[in-house]
């Protein structure tokens, strides 16, 4: 079934390339092709998203594309001091998941083109810009939020629409129910359990974590680049993992979301607790304690979103969905940390269940249901057929397990 399943995303790559170079009402034009999610459902790129699609492309021996990808982004960056969810005029209150330094530094370490690197490590000065002057609290970690100016009008717009999708109506004041539901947009973990209707007063795990990598990414290109700067970058990035460390270990080893007006750690258990295995920034106690209450992540079909809990069901990014990217980072972490039995395991049942699901459906899905083994039904939006990053985490998967499968033959 893999072949088949392999065969599948070769063909349909090139039909999720798109080329619009110039602004058409709300799509800002971008002046190289670029990968949207999926065949026929979306005309924009997402940020977070590319990440994961950009792995797939360069394993599939598409990095022409991957760096087309990163280009524009780049441009967004440019044009805009930050990248925006994705391009479209209404995305530009609010960014998503920081990883496009992890981008650059794929597309670099695939062309070693120094004179590119130059260009993007100060494009993404900017980036690292907007992430601590619009989004990082005086205690010093950051948070998700949302620049958007609204009126009366369409706050209760946007608050009926979020009622409408998760079928909840809490009892608190419409605008910080709508800043709490613009925060998860940008987290795109739209919508969670986390952060209990306060998503903008969290300093997330995940969030963290990515800046941390960033850090230490720009740290890595400024040795490169032989600038200098590289022992600013270091300070940074420890000065943060010594913060995260410090505010999120809930005295178990796990690292949980840190609500920065309480005091007080998220109650919620999630896979974004394995971002500071795949950042780095762990120590191995942390890892440790991971393996230790692996157990509440992990199902049949591979890594839960959530751990199970009373409002299950009603939130996309929660038990008992599982999505690739959550499996992408739980693999890599784990590696990093040793646990290779952990990450190979991880990365057999998210084949599993794609093949299982594919020969079912002949399609790979937006998202799926971990403990059934199956394509999520509703859950906030009917779930779409997707290519991006269920096909970049499912040929990443495949390429981790061919690889043990080399050096222990």
């Amino acid at each position: 079934m893999s072949e088949k399943v392999k065969k599948y995303i070769s063909e349909n790559w090139d039909k999720c390339i798109k080329y619009n170079p110039n602004d058409d009402g709300t799509l800002i034009g971008l002046p190289y092709p670029y990968t949207v999610p999926a065949v026929g459902h979306f005309d924009e790129m997402y940020y977070w998203d590319t990440y994961f699609t950009n792995i797939g492309l360069i394993i599939d021996g598409r990095a022409e594309q991957a760096k087309y990808n990163v280009d524009n982004m780049l441009y967004l960056v440019n044009q805009y001091g930050f990248m925006p969810n994705g391009n479209r005029t209404y995305y530009l209150n609010r960014s998503q998941p920081p990883f496009l330094s992890c981008m650059v530094r794929d597309v670099y370490e695939y062309y070693k083109d120094m004179v590119w690197l130059f260009s993007a490590y100060e494009i993404l000065k900017r980036e690292y810009e907007f992430w601590q002057a619009k989004r990082c609290s005086d205690m010093g970690l950051n948070h998700y939020d949302d620049d958007g100016k609204l009126s009366e009008d369409e706050y209760r717009d946007i608050a009926a629409g979020c009622a409408n999708r998760t079928g909840l109506n809490p009892d608190i004041p419409t605008h910080d129910l709508v800043r709490h539901y613009m925060s998860n947009c940008e987290s795109g973990w739209d919508m969670n359990p986390r952060w209990d209707y306060d998503g903008y007063n969290f300093a997330a795990v995940d969030l963290n974590s990515l800046l941390f990598m960033m850090e230490n990414n720009m740290e890595f290109f400024a040795d490169e680049l032989k600038n200098g700067e590289a022992r600013i970058w270091n300070e940074c990035a420890e000065k943060r993992r010594a913060l995260m460390l410090e505010k999120m270990d809930n005295g178990e080893g796990v690292l949980l979301d840190y609500n920065i007006v309480t005091g007080k750690q998220s109650n919620v258990f999630s896979a974004a607790s394995f971002y500071p295995l795949f950042a780095g920034l762990a120590e191995k106690r942390h890892a440790e304690a991971m393996i230790k209450n692996l157990d509440r992540l992990e199902s049949e079909y591979g890594i839960l979103t959530c751990e199970k809990n009373d409002v299950e069901g009603i939130f996309q990014w929660d038990y008992p969905n599982g999505w690739a990217c959550l499996q992408y980072i739980a693999i890599v972490g784990f590696d990093r940390y040793g646990y290779t039995e952990e990450a190979k395991r991880i990365a057999e049942k998210y084949i599993r269940l794609a093949d299982k699901v594919f020969n079912e459906t002949g399609n790979l899905w937006e998202k799926y249901d971990v403990v059934n083994g199956s394509v999520v039904v509703g859950c906030e939006y009917e779930t779409p057929p997707m290519m991006g990053w269920s096909a970049g985490v499912y040929l990443a998967a495949l390429n981790r397990l061919s690889i043990e499968e080399k050096l222990y033959k």
